[in-house]
C-alpha cells in the first residue's frame, strides 16, 4: 500500500487509544443489561470518555485544527481551513444494547472537502481508511466499490424512517459509519438515507469515492438534515431509479 500522511497516522493512533475505553465498557455493557436502570447513562459516559481522548490526542499534534464532534459541537481554533470531524460512537443503540456493530469515526475536513477518512470498529477490530487520492484499504489491504449490476443480486443498506416502502433488498444496520465502509469494501452495494449529521457520514464520503464510487452531491458547510445516496458506479442509476421519490 502507498504510504499513508502524518494526519492519518494521528487519526488511527487516536482512535485505536480511544478504541480501548470502548472495548472495556463494551464489556461492562452486558452486566449492566440485567440491571432496572439499564446502560443509557452508562453509554452516554463512554461516548464521552471516547470523544476526550480522541480530541487529546488530534490537538497535541495539531493544536490550531478546528474540531466538529457529536458530544462537544463546533470548536473554531486558529486554522479554520482544517476541521477534524469526530464521531466517538457511531452506533451508540447497538453499543447500548450489547450489540457489536458500532465505530469510531474520524474525518479531516480541508478547505470544504474531506481529505482523509478513518472508520474503526474496535471490536472485530475492523480499520477502514481512505485519503485523497490514495485510494481506500480495510485492515491495509487496498479495497473496491462492488461490481455488480443486477439490482436484484444487490444488498443495501438504510437506516432511519422509510416513508415509503422501497422495493431494495436492503438492511438496517443501525451504524451508518460501517454502512458506508461496507459500501465501500463492496459487501453493501449501496447505502441511503436522509437527516443525517456530517460526523456519521463525513469518514465514509471519502472512503466511498476513494474506492471508486459515487455519491450525490454533500453540502459540507452544513453539519445535519444530510441526504446521502452512495453506491458503485455499476448500480448507482438502477439505484435513482429506486430511490426516485426517496
Amino acid at each position: 500500500m502507498n504510504s499513508i500522511s502524518a494526519n492519518l497516522n494521528i487519526m488511527i493512533k487516536a482512535s485505536e487509544k480511544a478504541s480501548k475505553v470502548l472495548i472495556r465498557d463494551f464489556g461492562e455493557i452486558e452486566k449492566l443489561q440485567v440491571s432496572k436502570k439499564g446502560p443509557t447513562d452508562f453509554v452516554t459516559n463512554s461516548d464521552l470518555k471516547a470523544e476526550k481522548i480522541i480530541i487529546e490526542e488530534l490537538k497535541k499534534a495539531r493544536p490550531n485544527y478546528s474540531i466538529i464532534s457529536e458530544e462537544s459541537g463546533i470548536e473554531n481554533n486558529k486554522d479554520k481551513n482544517n476541521t477534524w470531524v469526530i464521531d466517538p460512537i457511531d452506533g451508540t443503540i447497538n453499543f447500548l444494547h450489547g450489540i457489536p456493530h458500532f465505530a469510531i469515526s474520524i474525518a479531516l475536513k480541508s478547505n470544504n472537502e474531506i481529505v482523509s477518512g478513518l472508520i474503526f470498529d474496535p471490536i472485530k477490530n475492523e480499520m477502514f481508511f481512505a485519503e485523497k487520492e490514495n485510494g481506500a484499504f480495510f485492515n491495509n489491504q487496498r479495497i473496491r466499490v462492488s461490481k455488480k449490476n443486477e439490482i436484484d443480486n444487490c444488498l443495501f443498506a438504510t437506516g432511519g424512517k422509510i416513508q415509503n416502502e422501497i422495493n431494495l433488498p436492503y438492511r438496517k444496520s443501525g451504524c451508518a459509519a460501517l454502512d458506508m465502509a461496507y459500501v465501500a469494501a463492496g459487501k453493501y452495494d449501496g447505502y441511503f438515507q436522509d437527516n443525517l449529521h456530517l460526523w456519521d457520514i463525513a469518514a465514509g464520503i471519502i472512503l466511498v469515492k476513494e474506492a471508486g464510487g459515487v455519491l450525490n452531491e454533500i453540502n459540507l458547510s452544513t453539519n445535519k438534515n444530510i441526504k446521502i445516496i452512495a453506491s458503485s458506479t455499476d448500480i448507482n442509476s438502477k439505484l435513482l431509479e429506486k430511490l426516485n421519490n426517496f
